[in-house]
């Protein structure tokens, strides 16, 4: 039986190119990179060639990167880092309430614990903030605003422009979480208008255990891992050489591919999206149906939970996900789904599809062959569902 897997914004593997890339530097070139003699000298130069790589993704300057072990470290470093440093000047943070868990649980440690005050910004039913709602947020005391760039749940593009000019105007610095963007869609830090940036190097095709924040010059960040002076002393620890060389090279690939991967993505998205819609019965289609991820499709399929549709899809080889990687093993209704409006029992048959271009027509193909069945099976077995198809009240 074929595997056709569709949650590569879960786990994707490494590409082959970016593994090659990386061996050396688990054998020959394994010097530590703050020794002064020329094996440790050699592994810095790998580095700063690496982070000059990933600054160009996403159109800022080497000086500016800062490599972490993932993207949550580099979330809390955006957020505690920049709230600490500027808490003499106000204690209020902003965030949107369909962050990831590593941005809304960062919000709530301030408050907790630095005695800051935390407003969760609700969004529209297709996941979009508004300016005019975030402007009105905005207090004197306001030091930082966080807001993804893009949902990996509901695949919904934020009008991020738009929001940091709202920021801009009124002297509060910008993060953003752009771990579902960088390497699918154009990203220049400059054009959006952000002080700080995410990147993962899994959502790459890269390795696990690194990820990197921008953040523009000027900035100051109180450290979350204290050590030695690395990353000039904003990150303490000796540097993961073979991630970060995995996620240069992974940057490197996304950027020359970009436009051709987009398109790609995007024609893939639509033939699902166009076939689950026209193939089932009773399925409401998530986030904005144009500002979204090329390679993204969201459902929640009344009357079926989506735990047991994927069950039953993986059975026939095909694997998805309910949603947030980080929160599908917690049994509840998703946060995101509850924020857009979504009823909680219809949000528990959520279904998502993350794709890569190692998928393929033949296999959209397959997931249309197999999933509306999948789907009438599962309501077969539901006495709710029995009674509304014949006519009586649910």
């Amino acid at each position: 039986m074929k595997t056709i897997y569709m949650d590569h914004a879960g786990a994707t593997p490494v590409r082959p190119e970016v593994l090659s890339a990386m061996l050396p530097y688990f054998t020959e070139q394994f010097g530590n990179p703050s020794a002064v003699y020329d094996l440790g000298s050699a592994v810095k130069d790998a580095i700063e060639e690496q982070r000059a790589k990933v600054a160009a993704l996403v159109g800022a300057e080497a000086k500016n990167i800062i490599f972490t072990s993932s993207g949550a470290e580099a979330n809390n470093l955006a957020i505690k880092g920049v709230c600490l440093a500027l808490q003499h000047k106000g204690r209020h943070v902003i965030v949107s309430g369909i962050e990831h868990h590593s941005v809304l649980n960062a919000a709530r440690y301030l408050e907790k614990f630095h005695d800051f005050e935390a407003t969760f910004l609700p969004v529209d039913r297709y996941g979009q903030v508004d300016p005019e709602r975030l402007a009105k947020a905005l207090t004197p005391a306001t030091v930082l605003v966080s807001i993804q760039h893009a949902s990996n749940e509901i695949g919904t593009v934020q009008r991020l422009t738009e929001l940091t000019a709202v920021c801009r105007q009124a002297g509060v610095l910008f993060h953003t979480d752009a771990i579902a963007t960088a390497g699918v869609i154009p990203i220049d830090v400059k054009a959006l208008g952000v002080d700080l940036l995410t990147i993962n190097g899994p959502a790459l095709a890269g390795p696990k255990g690194i990820g990197a924040l921008y953040f523009r010059r000027g900035i100051r960040l109180v450290p979350q891992i204290h050590g030695g002076i690395q990353e000039d002393g904003r990150r303490g620890g000796t540097e993961n050489v073979p991630g970060i060389i995995g996620m240069g090279r992974a940057a490197e690939l996304a950027r020359h591919e970009l436009p051709e991967r987009a398109a790609y993505l995007q024609k893939l998205r639509d033939r699902l999206i166009t076939g689950v819609l026209t193939e089932v019965p009773e399925v409401v289609f998530t986030g904005h149906p144009e500002q979204r991820l090329p390679g993204h499709a969201s459902f929640c399929f009344e009357g079926i939970e989506g735990e047991a549709l994927l069950f039953m899809l993986s059975r026939q080889g095909i694997y998805a996900n309910t949603g947030s990687a980080c929160a599908s093993k917690a049994l509840k209704t998703s946060p995101v789904l509850c924020a857009i409006g979504i009823r909680p029992d219809l949000a528990q048959g959520s279904l998502v599809f993350t794709f890569s271009t190692t998928n393929t027509e033949a296999e959209v193909s397959a997931v249309l062959r197999e999933l509306p069945p999948a789907v009438a099976k599962l309501r077969s077995f539901s006495p709710v569902w029995r009674k509304r198809a014949a006519g009586g009240a649910a």
